[in-house]
């Protein structure tokens, strides 16, 4: 990882974001937020929606938001809840991170109560096979 990235500010912004959330069906506030390579950090969270196939998760939140904002690279992102279970992104997530970060891009997963005992891993080990046009 590299020296510049901060996770304990990464961790933070995502907790705050994770208050802001709109989780009124699931309870289940999820904040994220991305450390861009120019250095700035970009928060999102989850927006649910009574017909579910339409609610947003946090990481696509923070990824669409820094990338309306004209950023396309991202060194780090973290993820955190409020509560059980660990908020690991999901599958359509995992594969928008992939589009965007490199496969050693640190993500860090923590509860929000607890954001010393983040786990740490790696957009490639959340998803090895990702689907790309591009050369891998």
């Amino acid at each position: 990882m590299s020296p510049d990235i901060d996770p304990t500010r990464l961790l933070a912004a995502a907790a705050a974001a994770s208050k802001q959330a709109y989780a009124p069906y699931s309870e289940y506030r999820v904040g994220a937020a991305v450390w861009t390579s120019g250095g700035d950090i970009i928060a999102g969270c989850n927006v649910e929606n009574a017909s579910y196939g339409l609610t947003n998760c946090a990481e696509r939140t923070a990824v669409f938001a820094a990338v309306a904002a004209g950023m396309r690279e991202f060194r780090a992102i973290a993820v955190v809840a409020s509560g059980a279970p660990p908020p690991y992104p999901c599958g359509a997530c995992r594969q928008v991170l992939a589009e965007f970060c490199a496969p050693d891009c640190p993500v860090f997963i923590a509860d929000r109560d607890r954001l010393d005992e983040a786990v740490t891993t790696t957009v490639g080990n959340l998803l090895p096979h990702s689907f790309s046009f591009g050369p891998e």
